[in-house]
């Protein structure tokens, strides 16, 4: 499988990435160089990565409803708590997006999230989080069989949904860390662009933000960057990636291309494939052992 990786922002060094994320860089691809040398590869997951595995320890999933003033209605989503999970400690929080064609249930239906990081929690190889699976579509009259434009919407009101209703009801409901360092968002595809639109608008609510092949709803860099210093400063990390045969990936390269210009870190990760899961399932595999180092 052929794959390539890069640190963006016109060559990022060690000293600008976090300690946590250098060490798991450099176990992933060996080393970690400026952008002005030749970038080795990242490794392919392992095989099987992505198949359950009876012998791993399984973390529960289950499907939460919750208050919604924004839309008027409860609305659901899965929330996914790790292994060992224990009632007494608190836990970072990444909401995890999914895309035009689907719900609460798309990242475990097609991108089996559970059974991933699952695999990461049994090879220690991320933080022990709780992920929330949302509902990206905001409206109690819009489905996924809609027509894109009536969808749309939709998916953008969902930002105050987030903000003032999802998030809310998590951090009274479990045990988890409320504070902007400690909260990651992340999606793919129409979620991609959520993710960059709502991370990147919010910063002192998340300080970790992941778009896997976001679509075209991501909003013009000038918008979503206007205090480049202050992304600078707040952002523990920017993951922006896309598979290499995928017809979007313009929108990722182009938004790639103004982070450098801007000299704003981040990462820029390149996989083989196109626009589907076998992308999706590596790209999470990837970016979550790196959130809350």
């Amino acid at each position: 499988m052929r794959q390539r990786f890069g640190i963006g922002a016109c060559g990022l060094t060690r000293q600008q990435l976090p300690v946590g994320i250098v060490m798991l860089l450099v176990a992933m691809i060996g080393s970690v160089r400026a952008a002005e040398s030749p970038m080795p590869s990242i490794q392919p997951p392992p095989k099987g990565f992505d198949r359950v595995d009876q012998k791993i320890v399984a973390g529960k999933l289950t499907t939460i409803e919750y208050p919604s003033k924004t839309v008027g209605a409860n609305r659901k989503a899965q929330v996914y708590l790790p292994p060992g999970f224990d009632a007494n400690q608190k836990y970072p929080v990444l909401y995890l997006l999914h895309g035009i064609g689907g719900t609460e249930q798309e990242w475990t239906r097609g991108g089996v999230a559970n059974v991933i990081l699952d695999r990461l929690a049994a090879e220690k190889k991320m933080v022990p989080m709780i992920v929330v699976m949302p509902n990206g579509r905001a409206a109690t009259d819009v489905s996924p069989r809609d027509a894109i434009p009536k969808q749309v919407p939709a998916f953008a009101r969902f930002e105050q949904d987030l903000l003032n209703d999802l998030i809310p009801y998590i951090e009274k409901t479990y045990p988890v860390k409320a504070d902007r360092e400690s909260r990651a968002l992340a999606g793919l595809s129409m979620g991609g662009g959520q993710s960059l639109n709502f991370g990147l608008s919010n910063l002192d609510t998340f300080a970790w933000v992941g778009g896997f092949s976001s679509a075209p709803n991501t909003r013009k860099f000038a918008d979503l960057v206007k205090n480049p210093e202050a992304a600078k400063q707040k952002l523990k990390l920017l993951w922006v990636s896309c598979g290499d045969r995928d017809g979007l990936m313009g929108i990722s390269r182009g938004f790639h291309e103004a982070l450098e210009q801007a000299k704003i870190p981040h990462v820029w990760h390149v996989e083989s494939g196109g626009h589907d899961f076998e992308v999706w399932k590596r790209d999470l595999y990837h970016l979550a052992p790196l959130l809350f180092r």
